[in-house]
């Protein structure tokens, strides 16, 4: 057993302990309290009149809140007794489900709803729950403080609660178990007891600021969409076909003829006035060194980038045309899904990769949008503008970015006033001085002067 399997049986078994900081800190209080109000009085000492009314008042208070205390620690107790029995009997356990909704205008926030049958919340206490998922990482404790009635009946069958759910990366995760604790009033105690909980949710992205570009779509799938610019659509086996009747002789191509004895036609050049369906290609292709793809840098990247690219989707699934996104990577996506919910796992689920280029996974003649990021091959790039034209539409994400410091304060400053608080808050005090930093800086640089001399049209994100 290695130093990380005893570290999470310990952070395990630790939940059991029903003892917390408050159980601490309360005992000195109560101790405190008692000496004061208990104390004997010095005799022969002058005693003000109003100290005896005051001491009296101070035990009234004293011996009530300890009552109501009492009371909600003796109900915690019988509370999770209760449930216990209810699940050694009946099997009760905690019941989870994640939705993602709109709140505020951000889309795909992530929440979890839970519940527990048949389970009592201590009076004046509290029932909360915790996950743990992929190698053994703890949720924050999350609360169920209502009560889930029958339908059209005042009797009660459960407790529910909902949440909003922050996690680190925008990826698809693996539940392993959760936990259930039943609190007293004060939270002096806590008493855990362990749920089998298992199957995978992801967290989606969200949106960011949009930067909208006019796009026309290159794919025809159906006549019922037409566009305002003509497009060129290319003929049949690169601009061939058999010769049949009635096709004009003229266009006989007589040097293929003379090498294959086949009779085969030049196709005219044509210009389509429909298109019914809107590519859009993001690549996530990383051309760095592989060791730095585990690296907290560019987990960050890849959190803002997959917010880019689904900012970008949403902002096109608005217009008139139906979208199609094209990953650059397989996954096993359950094919009762919405095209949206489709896409927003996709992306999900999408990683850095080092095998499929971007010569190799973007179509010039059919992909409209592109979006790109700070990690592109150059060259790649170079190769791919040269035979896209300004109905192209290339979105640039500079990863780099979301590690910059937007608030107007120095390096002694953000030490002083600003501890770190979160995985990104650490890297971006770090960023300064990394030397992954200049490679990408000069890579989007580079990018950047690539994209300029183009004829494309492109933004940045």
């Amino acid at each position: 057993m290695n130093w990380k399997q005893i570290k999470w049986k310990l952070k395990y078994y630790w939940q059991y302990f029903p003892f917390t900081l408050n159980t601490l800190i309360s005992a000195v209080c109560g101790w405190g309290a008692w000496r004061l109000l208990y104390k004997p009085v010095p005799k022969g000492g002058e005693v003000s009149p109003f100290i005896p009314f005051i001491l009296l008042m101070g035990k009234m208070a004293l011996w009530f809140v300890g009552g109501l205390v009492g009371l909600s620690i003796l109900s915690t107790f019988i509370c999770f007794i209760y449930y216990l029995y209810l699940r050694n009997s009946k099997g009760n356990k905690l019941e989870i489900e994640f939705t993602t909704e709109t709140k505020d205008g951000k889309k795909n926030r992530l929440y979890l709803n839970a519940r527990l049958d048949g389970a009592i919340r201590p009076i004046l206490g509290f029932v909360k729950g915790r996950l743990y998922y992929d190698d053994n990482v703890m949720t924050d404790r999350f609360g169920m403080l209502s009560n889930k009635r029958r339908e059209q009946s005042l009797w009660r069958v459960g407790i529910v609660g909902k949440s909003r759910l922050r996690l680190p990366d925008i990826k698809e995760y693996d539940l392993k178990g959760g936990f259930i604790y039943f609190h007293d009033m004060l939270h002096l105690f806590s008493l855990a007891s362990a749920q089998p909980i298992s199957g995978h949710f992801y967290q989606p992205p969200v949106l960011v600021d949009e930067n909208d570009r006019e796009v026309f779509p290159k794919k025809t799938e159906s006549m019922e969409v037409r566009i305002e610019q003509l497009r060129r659509v290319e003929g049949e086996h690169l601009n061939y076909k058999d010769f049949e009747s009635g096709d004009d002789v003229r266009r006989i191509v007589w040097k293929l003829y003379a090498k294959n004895r086949e009779l085969v036609v030049r196709v005219p050049e044509l210009f389509e006035p429909y298109a019914s369906h809107l590519y859009l290609y993001a690549s996530f292709f990383a051309d760095v060194k592989t060791n730095w793809l585990d690296e907290g840098y560019l987990k960050e990247m890849l959190n803002y980038y997959k917010n880019c690219i689904w900012t970008v989707y949403d902002t096109l699934g608005q217009k008139e045309w139906d979208l199609r996104f094209i990953a650059d990577q397989s996954f096993h996506i359950p094919e009762q899904l919405s095209d949206a919910d489709m896409t927003s796992r996709i992306i999900s689920n999408s990683t850095w990769h080092k095998d499929t280029g971007l010569q190799q996974y973007f179509n010039p003649k059919t992909g409209t949008v592109l979006i790109i990021s700070s990690l592109t091959d150059p060259i790649d790039l170079v190769n791919i503008l040269d035979r896209c034209d300004a109905s192209t539409v290339i979105y640039y994400v500079k990863v780099s970015g979301v590690l910059k410091h937007f608030a107007p304060l120095g390096i002694l400053g953000r030490i002083l006033f600003l501890p770190p608080q979160d995985r990104l808050a650490r890297l971006r005090t770090n960023w300064t001085f990394s030397p992954i930093r200049f490679q990408i800086s000069k890579k989007e640089k580079e990018i950047e002067e690539i994209l300029n001399k183009s004829a494309v049209t492109w933004a940045i994100l």
